[in-house]
């Protein structure tokens, strides 16, 4: 198939391809938010129960997404042959909230597969690009499959605040509500359109379109990813379906039911003198069955044990937690003696290396967008960028102590540190500012008394120094 030769050919084929696929983003979304189509559940069931119960749902998929996006936060950006963060960067990244909007934004990767970063010129402050992220509901990028990289991105979004005005003219009014605007980015010129009428466009000439797109679980046959829920979803609605179940049991039979031979529903009347209809003496836990020698004789059947419903929520559980690699703790399996520090680690361990591969993966799309935010400043692109790195949170949980501990250790070899000062305080999950204050109240004790940082350095101490004096 050929490519588009038009800005608007780009936006049809753009457009096409993202109303194709948003169905199935929103389905995702909606198992996230809890709030999907309950599956396993007989529509007469709700008839019978519906205003006397919900169906219950567990909240596994929030779990499994929340579990691995807690252990991914950034803390900077870093060449390799330098060892502080890059100031200049960290301070785009913070003018932009990105602490916020990059959280977002891997939820919405785990979640539905992808989320894209775009990146675009500031113009009240030519040295702060902008940067922002963007839900794959409202986004959709063309990769190119020779050389993996965006060929166009089209980004469309309604704002139902807007006046309609000239906008019922251009055709920008959305059926649902609201004017419905759109950006085509591409690797010279971004256009912005309200409707189908063209209202800006910016030939910035970069060379590359500034979208970034932020895949989860890509493969060499699947570039544009999977979701993390994809493989737990089936167990999340059985667990559902037997969660509902219990609670109807609970509800009808989880109590003994007392039972009378010898009349029927027609002999029972409310308070108000109504007669009571069969489910109403049954929700009463009143079983009525007639007969016809006309005597009266009482019997109860005994409450249901629900044990079976928890044996196969636990089952599905211990399944739920083996397929995503989450602690069995986490899904609340327990045992009579509670866990050790050390077992509980060892059972994070698969939690921890899934964070680890999502550190690799994002963060080759977050050195990208670096890259482009330099381009926009500089004007060009600097050769020295390719080789940034991202500086990530330790994603396992070691106790304060245990970190301190390591760290000391390593500094306070004979006769001199294995990791230098700063190195040393990374490990200890320092923050970039706590390294730079850290640094700070060094630089003021050198002036103060050289000799002391100058032996702290050295890995001893001034006893030493003084005895040979």
């Amino acid at each position: 198939m050929a490519l588009p030769t038009s800005d608007e050919e780009w936006v049809a084929r753009l457009a096409q391809l993202h109303d194709a696929e948003r169905p199935k983003l929103k389905a995702l979304n909606a198992e996230y938010e809890l709030e999907a189509p309950r599956a396993y559940m007989h529509p007469e069931l709700f008839k019978e129960i519906g205003d006397r119960l919900e169906q219950v749902v567990i909240a596994w998929p929030q779990l499994v997404v929340d579990s691995v996006e807690e252990r991914l936060d950034v803390e900077g950006y870093r060449l390799p042959d330098e060892d502080a963060a890059d100031d200049d960067v960290w301070r785009v990244w913070q003018a932009n909230n990105c602490d916020e909007g990059s959280q977002m934004g891997r939820v919405d990767t785990l979640v539905m597969k992808r989320s894209y970063v775009c990146v675009g010129a500031n113009e009240e402050d030519r040295d702060t690009p902008l940067i922002t992220f963007e839900s794959p509901l409202e986004m959709y990028a063309d990769i190119d499959p020779r050389t993996h990289r965006v060929r166009a991105a089209l980004r469309r979004w309604v704002d139902s605040e807007a006046q309609y005005g000239a906008a019922l003219s251009s055709g920008a009014v959305y059926p649902g509500g609201g004017v419905q605007y759109s950006t085509l980015y591409l690797p010279d010129a971004t256009v912005w359109y309200e409707g189908n009428q063209v209202i800006d466009r910016d030939d910035h000439k970069l060379g590359r379109v500034p979208v970034v797109p932020l895949v989860n679980r890509a493969r060499l046959s699947d570039r544009l990813g999977r979701s993390e829920l994809a493989p737990i979803l089936p167990l999340a609605h059985a667990a559902n379906k037997i969660a509902t179940d219990m609670m109807v049991a609970a509800e009808f039979v989880a109590l003994p039911i007392r039972g009378i031979f010898g009349i029927g529903p027609e002999d029972l009347e409310d308070e108000a003198g109504n007669k009571l209809t069969a489910l109403q003496a049954l929700l009463r836990r009143l079983l009525t069955i007639p007969n016809d020698d006309g005597t009266a004789r009482q019997f109860e059947f005994p409450g249901a044990d629900l044990s079976n419903f928890h044996n196969t929520l636990n089952q599905l559980a211990r399944l739920t937690a083996s397929i995503a690699g989450l602690p069995p703790h986490y899904l609340g399996l327990t045992t009579e003696n509670p866990p050790s520090a050390d077992s509980i680690r060892s059972a994070e361990m698969r939690l921890i290396k899934r964070a680890e591969r999502k550190q690799v993966s994002m963060g080759g799309s977050y050195e990208d967008t670096v890259r482009l935010v330099k381009r926009i400043q500089e004007g060009d692109w600097d050769p020295k960028y390719r080789r940034l790195e991202t500086i990530w949170r330790d994603p396992s949980t070691p106790t304060v102590a245990q970190r301190a501990d390591a760290a000391v250790k390593l500094y306070s070899t004979q006769p001199k540190p294995i990791v230098p000062l700063r190195m040393t305080r990374e490990a200890l999950g320092m923050t970039q500012a706590q390294l730079t204050r850290a640094e700070a109240e060094d630089a003021k004790q050198a002036e103060a008394d050289p000799f002391t940082l100058i032996a702290a350095k050295l890995g001893g101490g001034g006893g030493g120094a003084e005895d040979g004096g």
